[in-house]
């Protein structure tokens, strides 16, 4: 007799960064992609962030970075807010990160603060994200 296949009405969009293969640093995945969140897996809060950013028509990559890689992962986006220059930034990292246009945008505050104060849909615009 012939099995049927289970009809899948989501699949999840995030991708495993130990699944990604050891090339794959956090500079290569920002730069491949308009919009990146990286996040602990199993954050409630990239949920959240990634609910927001589908909402405004973007389709981010959500990538999950488990405990033994935290470490190495928040020391690169360190090193990258550092080497950019960026004002403010002291080189400390709390997950869940956002990144938008190959620039990290912030974390969840800055991210519903920009929403809130409509800032969010021309940086979406300017990264390539959000065409209309």
């Amino acid at each position: 007799m012939h099995q049927a296949i289970p009809y899948r009405t989501w699949v999840p969009a995030a991708v495993d960064t130990s699944t990604a293969g050891a090339d794959a640093s956090v500079e290569k995945i920002v730069s491949n992609n308009a919009v990146v969140v990286l996040a602990r897996r199993g954050c409630c809060m990239s949920h959240v962030l990634k609910l927001l950013l589908l909402g405004h028509g973007v389709n981010p990559a959500v990538f999950a970075v488990g405990e033994e890689e935290e470490p190495g992962i928040a020391g690169e986006i360190g090193k990258l807010t550092a080497a950019s220059g960026e004002d403010g930034k002291d080189g400390s990292v709390h997950f869940p990160v956002v990144f938008v246009g190959g620039k990290m945008f912030g974390g969840l505050e800055k991210v519903m603060a920009a929403h809130i104060s409509g800032e969010l849909e021309p940086a979406l615009k300017d990264a390539g994200a959000l065409w209309l």
